[in-house]
């Protein structure tokens, strides 16, 4: 599928798709497409980070990606891997270390690794995708999800059935009964697109009927998943489509003229142009 020229605005998907579904869950309303910037925006380095956070926000991005891992003594850190090392001047399992030794870690030679609640909290105004890493990041997820107020402006995901599910129960409600949102896990979105492929609706309104969004990436192990059936279905089912990690200006274009409802991105300036061009950028 063709990108559209720069500057002209594509106000609509492809002819005869099924529409955008009204949004289930506070997180997902928004007038355009969910612009979504994956472990903030660093493109040189520090993912993760309070001033990869904030270059999203100045970028106009409302919506941020995160990870969710506890050290050895329960704290809970936005941090995507299992190793410090990749990223930080600190080696060894995060799992294993106290905060303490966290805590002196650097990113990138000079950002701190974040606690997910000063994170939640720095920023009152972004909606956070949240991926819960380890069965030992739900203690006291709920408790943070509290004092930072976030349960409406929260997606809940992970890869795991069941610590998506304990994840949610965990979280609770806050003290105005809202519940945060949450995406398909990886035996759902596969339930689902078996689904799309026997032509049976009634199978992915099932896999979906709890889930406020499916989070996916174009293809999985040579296997294409986003195409133009999957988000009709996925949509006539009540759910958002939203796929990562999309980094090239004409795969995103592509996307959008599928009709997906979100792009996860670490090239979040990249994204803006293009939803720019098109006339669907909605800044925060």
């Amino acid at each position: 599928m063709s990108s559209p020229a720069p500057g002209a605005p594509v106000l609509s998907a492809r002819a005869g798709a099924v529409p955008r579904p009204p949004a289930r869950h506070p997180f997902c309303e928004h007038p355009g497409p969910l612009a979504v910037a994956h472990r903030g925006f660093a493109p040189d380095g520090g993912e993760n980070t309070p001033a990869a956070f904030a270059a999203a926000v100045r970028l106009g991005f409302r919506y941020l990606e995160t990870d969710v891992r506890a050290t050895a003594d329960g704290r809970l850190v936005a941090f995507h891997d299992e190793r410090l090392d990749r990223v930080s001047d600190v080696s060894g399992r995060l799992a294993q270390l106290p905060w303490s030794v966290v805590r002196r870690a650097r990113v990138d030679g000079g950002e701190e690794v974040p606690l997910l609640e000063d994170v939640l909290g720095s920023f009152p105004a972004a909606r956070f995708n949240v991926d819960v890493k380890t069965p030992v990041a739900l203690a006291g997820l709920g408790e943070v999800l509290r004092r930072t107020g976030a349960h409406g402006r929260v997606l809940l995901t992970s890869f795991s059935e069941r610590r998506r599910r304990a994840a949610l129960a965990v979280a609770g409600r806050d003290a105005g009964g809202a519940a945060p949102a949450t995406s398909a896990s990886l035996p759902l979105t596969a339930a689902a697109l078996a689904g799309v492929r026997a032509h049976r609706a009634a199978l992915v309104r099932t896999a979906l009927g709890g889930v406020d969004a499916v989070q996916v990436p174009v293809r999985h192990r040579g296997v294409a998943v986003v195409s133009e059936a999957f988000v009709d279905a996925v949509h006539r089912a009540g759910a958002q489509v939203h796929v990562w990690t999309v980094d090239e200006a004409v795969q995103m274009h592509a996307l959008l003229d599928l009709g997906v409802d979100g792009l996860i991105t670490d090239r979040a300036d990249v994204l803006r142009e293009v939803l720019l061009a098109r006339g669907q950028w909605v800044p925060a």
